[in-house]
């Protein structure tokens, strides 16, 4: 992989995605392959050791801390949560939720706290069974509220402040160097970025409540990532063999519009002959990823500050495979989906927690998909059971989701957007 051909295809790609900067790096074969293009913001040029928020990669790290807790026995993957959290001691939800399916997004917890939860006190004060989506190991439901409390359970567990644990135990034994959001610490240096493709990219501010910091709080270069992808090819050994054949082994349940499989804190994706594990992550206005392949001993990492790094790293993905590395690309519709007519019946509303959903069609006869009130027009349904809408920052179609049946009535009980389920609440 020569760092100059790495560079020369990084540079095209960001100008072709209107993205102001981004990282580029690769492990394979023992040797590491660093590119950097663009800015981080204004004139300030993109370095190789430019921290840029990660988003929901920092759940991988969490993961994999409360992982080395579990080979520790500091921590139990399947006893209640109630055991070690005093809030939640006694409660229905601390005897009912387990630390596996926290980790799993089986737990059937809601996506995104309620605004006002930026504390601990907050969360556990809002949280409460009828918020419940599903009931635990019956479904796969990506929930951040889910990993706020697995940041809880290892401040139990450590007696450290998240941040704290997750630099004592894993970043500076791995010599890494990273930036904060939502909590004390070096502030990242790139900034993310928004705006329509033509137009002139504007900073989008950070913004991530301090409870929420296990789940999105990390802010890393391309390089870096590499190190924490090193750890789970076993280099360095910081996972014993039995609990890193329990973090990465699939669960039962379908992450749907996400990855191929899911394990504990690592999404797995399948390739032509091996699979890879990794994890994709949004903050605001950022998008990065990470993919790793223990058969291959090969890691990809991609960091970039604007919306449209998600396309960029399928462009990214095309080059790679053009030099050889076998790198999945998950497609949640296969190439032959045919689009078929959304139905009547799916009309209505949606909630996932505080999230709300609404299928409806416009005064112009559009289908139109709402999230909390931004309004998708031209929501396309496949006869392989995907939905997709176009992207707002490139115009292209992307996979959003589902629409979800009774098994034994048929009848619609709920939609999966992004890999989270919402319950039908009205029609």
């Amino acid at each position: 992989m020569p760092p100059g051909r790495l560079a020369g295809v990084l540079s095209s790609l960001i100008h072709r995605h209107h993205v102001p900067g981004a990282q580029l790096a690769v492990w394979h074969s023992d040797q590491l392959s660093v590119a950097e293009a663009g800015v981080e913001d204004g004139d300030r040029p993109m370095r190789v050791d430019s921290t840029v928020p990660v988003g929901s990669i920092t759940k991988a790290f969490t993961a994999t801390l409360a992982m080395l807790l579990v080979a520790d026995e500091d921590l139990e993957l399947d006893s209640p949560i109630g055991e070690f959290l005093p809030e939640l001691r006694g409660s229905e939800l601390g005897g009912l939720l387990t630390l596996r399916q926290l980790l799993g997004h089986t737990s059937g917890l809601p996506s995104d706290p309620a605004e006002h939860c930026s504390s601990r006190r907050d969360l556990l004060g809002w949280l409460r069974p009828d918020l419940l989506v599903c009931a635990p190991d019956t479904a796969f439901s990506y929930s951040s509220v889910g990993y706020a409390l697995v940041g809880m359970l290892i401040e139990e567990a450590t007696g450290m402040p998240w941040q704290e644990a997750l630099e004592t135990i894993l970043i500076r034994p791995l010599g890494m160097t990273a930036a904060f959001i939502g909590c004390a610490g070096r502030e990242p240096t790139a900034n993310g970025h928004a705006g329509r493709p033509g137009a002139r990219p504007r900073v989008v501010e950070q913004m991530l409540a301090p409870v929420l910091a296990p789940v999105g709080g990390l802010a890393l270069s391309a390089r870096e990532l590499i190190k924490f992808g090193q750890v789970h090819l076993g280099n360095p050994c910081l996972l014993d063999e039995a609990t890193a054949r329990e973090m990465y082994a699939p669960g039962d349940t379908e992450p749907f519009g996400l990855a191929d499989g899911w394990g504990l804190g690592m999404a797995r994706f399948h390739g032509k002959r091996t699979t890879w594990l990794g994890h994709d992550g949004t903050a605001d206005g950022t998008s990065c990823h990470l993919r790793i392949d223990g058969e291959g001993q090969t890691i990809v990492a991609l960091t970039t500050n604007a919306v449209g790094g998600a396309a960029l790293w399928s462009a990214v993905l095309r080059e790679l495979r053009a030099l050889g590395l076998d790198i999945p690309d998950y497609r949640a519709r296969g190439e032959r989906a045919r689009r078929v007519t959304v139905p009547d019946e799916s009309r209505g509303g949606y909630r996932n927690g505080e999230l709300e959903y609404v299928v409806e069609t416009d005064t112009e006869g559009v289908v139109c998909l709402t999230v909390d009130g931004e309004v998708h027009r031209d929501l396309a349904l496949y006869d392989c059971g995907t939905m997709s809408v176009p992207d707002p920052a490139t115009g292209l179609r992307a996979d959003c989701g589902r629409i979800v049946r009774d098994p034994r009535t048929g009848r619609v009980t709920a939609l999966q957007v992004g890999g989270r389920l919402a319950e039908r609440v009205s029609r």
